[in-house]
């Protein structure tokens, strides 16, 4: 009998990071990058590179822009970021986030955008499942069509 699957070396999708990175010591640039990788091994994507922006204020950067050159390359299925804010302030990042959408690849966040979640219901003493909710939005993580 063959082993599964998720016994065999598969690559997973090719997916590139992009941290914005001002001001940040090396201990948080480390803590991120190895998020980005955590959450890279979790959902079966191969992390190829990760590009890291240190200037602030600008749309282009050389980083930006080595991203957006890398999603050109045959078989990039996207982009993963800590969250949106890592495209820059909102001038910024909504240009960019039209570029990489733009460009076919898929925008993927490791911690989506913080909603409030509502308290939880039913019997005292339930456990914690009885009261959750799902929420009507899609999940940030991926696209279930690869």
């Amino acid at each position: 009998m063959e082993p599964l699957t998720e016994h065999r070396g598969v690559s997973g999708p090719v997916v590139y990071g992009f941290l914005r990175l001002v001001r940040v010591s090396r201990a948080r640039q480390d803590a991120l990058h190895d998020a980005l990788a955590e959450y890279c091994r979790r959902h079966e994507l191969a992390l190829h590179g990760v590009f890291i922006e240190r200037t602030a204020g600008t749309e282009r950067s050389a980083a930006f822009t080595g991203l957006l050159d890398v999603l050109e390359l045959h078989g990039t299925y996207g982009v993963v970021l800590p969250a949106l804010s890592h495209l820059g302030p909102k001038a910024i990042a909504a240009p960019r986030q039209a570029r990489i959408t733009a460009s076919g690849a898929r925008l993927l966040l490791a911690r989506g955008p913080r909603t409030p979640h509502p308290a939880p219901s039913g019997p005292v003493g339930a456990p914690p499942e009885w009261g959750r909710r799902r929420s009507p939005a899609p999940a940030p993580i991926l696209d279930h069509d690869t």
